[in-house]
């Protein structure tokens, strides 16, 4: 007869590994619940997966801090036209901000480039611009990595309002919208012509961060109230008789003297207006937009314009 007992050594032996045993299967049914769970969809760096993260963003309290994170919102180092991925960063980290917080973080960047930008009363700019629900115009302010945004804000860019969840509660905010050029997918790739060197490319190529996710909408982007992707802030001046509507000079193709800096009477905040532009916008025009983004900025707004091209009056060159 064969004897079933158990030795003192062979129950040292075994009690371990059936608990080792044990543990890998917790393990894995653990490792499992990960993969089905959005945490993993969230490491997964879909592009449809939602920006919601697994942890609290950290509030941006400085510019220089916003500018670090550059290498993290734009993945392919490339921020060409691609200034809705500075703003979707800013809002995503918006409630754990004061509103006064979230303004100055916008205006670390350029709306019309994508270019870091240290503000200062020498990149302030301000401009009238239409509002995105066709209601009039609102005077605001903007900085920008270079005078040339100037016209190609004028020409594309408007204001709509949208919501910021702050840490003091919701706070309604003016922003600067282009239409999403998503709606024409296939303009992506359309060539052009670059008026610095004569090089043919295209948004796909000269733009990477322009892309489109398979709900139709640009990937990273938010969005206004009225539904326009959202490029940059915008900082509300106090108008007065010279910036009431579209400026006169604008209209009239007579600028002033480029580069000059005027206080505000009444905020006390210094400035270039764009009314000292006009000459140089159109000069710019006649040469083929040869000064800052050139044709890529511009091409990217007019996919879908939010509403008909301004015509440019070339008086100052005549």
């Amino acid at each position: 007869m064969t004897s079933t007992k158990t030795t003192r050594n062979e129950m040292t032996t075994t009690t371990p590994m059936r608990r080792i045993c044990a543990l890998v299967v917790v393990a894995a049914v653990a490792n499992l619940a990960f993969l089905a769970s959005p945490a993993a969809a969230v490491a997964d760096n879909s592009p449809a997966v939602s920006r919601k993260k697994l942890y609290a963003p950290q509030p941006i309290t400085s510019i220089r801090q916003l500018h670090a994170a550059y290498s993290d919102i734009f993945k392919t180092r490339n921020r060409n036209a691609a200034s809705h991925l500075w703003i979707s960063h800013v809002l995503d980290r918006a409630p754990a901000m004061t509103r006064a917080e979230v303004t100055t973080a916008l205006t670390g960047f350029c709306a019309v480039s994508g270019s870091p930008v240290t503000p200062n009363d020498y990149n302030r700019y301000r401009l009238s611009l239409e509002l995105a629900s066709g209601t009039g115009n609102v005077n605001v302010f903007m900085h920008y990595c270079c005078w040339p945004c100037v016209c190609d804000v004028q020409d594309f860019v408007k204001v709509d309002t949208l919501t910021v969840q702050t840490k003091n509660g919701p706070e309604v905010m003016h922003f600067a919208v282009i239409g999403d050029p998503c709606e024409h997918p296939e303009k992506l790739d359309e060539p052009f012509v670059q008026p610095f060197d004569g090089r043919e490319t295209s948004l796909t190529r000269d733009a990477p961060e322009l892309r489109c996710g398979d709900d139709g909408r640009l990937i990273g982007a938010s969005y206004s109230d009225h539904g326009h992707v959202v490029i940059g802030g915008v900082f509300e001046a106090v108008p007065d008789d010279e910036h009431r509507g579209t400026s006169r000079a604008v209209l009239s193709g007579k600028g002033g003297q480029p580069g000059r800096v005027t206080m505000d009477g009444v905020s006390g905040l210094n400035f270039q207006s764009e009314t000292e532009y006009a000459g140089e916008c159109a000069r710019r025009e006649a040469n083929g937009h040869d000064s800052g983004m050139g044709e890529i900025f511009r091409r990217a707004a007019a996919v879908t314009p939010i509403k008909p091209l301004p015509v440019r009056r070339l008086a100052a060159l005549r």
